[in-house]
């Protein structure tokens, strides 16, 4: 295995900072496989925040392990994953933040390189990718997202960008502000909504496959799961002052079902 304290990427020496956040609970299933997957990147320095929500399990003592090589642990009671993702935000120095969920990896060690370089330049706001689904295995997947270059009627074809591909520039949330943490399930859609479609911040389809991510999300998880979202989704179009055409549904739905068989 690399040593996960190596570097040996040309990329070290630039000045452009990224932060990665992953938030945690109950997660030692699967946790150190997503830490490894941060700390073996070949890109230098990355500062790594984990927030974790009061674990009951073993996942602290696995964090542990990896104390050193993580910048920032909290351990506390939190309001749901959006407000665990703002508090990471808020700690976060980096340029660049990414979120990488607790049971998911990236799909290379030099995924991360890739993305300072794509933002170094093309000089954008936003960037995201594709990602992949695997069920047991990391290493196979099972199901694949392929997103689209954002463009205008992006939202109302039923589009969405997969966030956890998503990186963000800190001085986007700093202006128009982090995730709805009254939100359960998609306030990563609001927040796409307001970055890309009411704020017209510069983006970039970076078309390649970024995180390897584990099956079971909350918004597919059940039928009450996936009625909250869609109720979500349209409270996050009413709160940003604009409605989605009559065909964003079944748009959407199609979009879904063929995305289910990708």
């Amino acid at each position: 295995m690399k040593d996960i304290n190596k570097s040996d990427n040309n990329l070290n020496h630039k000045t452009t900072s990224i932060s990665i956040i992953t938030v945690c609970y109950n997660s030692e299933a699967t946790i150190e496989r997503t830490i490894k997957s941060v700390l073996l990147q070949d890109y230098t320095p990355i500062e790594y925040i984990i927030i974790d929500g009061n674990s009951k399990d073993g996942t602290l003592e696995i964090i542990k392990k990896y104390r050193k090589n993580i910048t920032k642990v909290i351990s506390e009671p939190d309001k749901g994953i959006y407000d665990a993702m703002n508090k990471g935000i808020e700690l976060a120095s980096g340029e660049i933040i990414g979120i990488l969920n607790s049971d998911d990896i990236y799909t290379s060690d030099t995924i991360i390189s890739e993305i300072v370089g794509q933002f170094v330049k093309r000089d954008i706001q936003l960037l995201y990718g594709n990602i992949t689904f695997f069920k047991n295995n990391p290493n196979k997947a099972i199901r694949t997202w392929v997103t689209k270059p954002y463009y205008e009627g992006f939202f109302e074809h039923g589009e969405v960008a997969p966030h956890p591909s998503l990186f963000v520039k800190k001085e986007v949330y700093n202006k128009i502000g982090t995730y709805q943490s009254d939100f359960k399930i998609t306030s990563d859609y609001e927040f796409m909504l307001r970055a890309l479609r009411i704020n017209n911040y510069k983006s970039y389809h970076f078309n390649k496959f970024i995180v390897n991510m584990q099956m079971g999300g909350e918004s597919t998880k059940s039928i009450k799961n996936i009625m909250q979202g869609n109720k979500e989704i349209t409270i996050s179009w009413k709160i940003n002052g604009i409605s989605p055409p009559i065909y964003f549904w079944p748009l959407r739905i199609y979009k879904k079902i063929k995305q289910y068989f990708s």
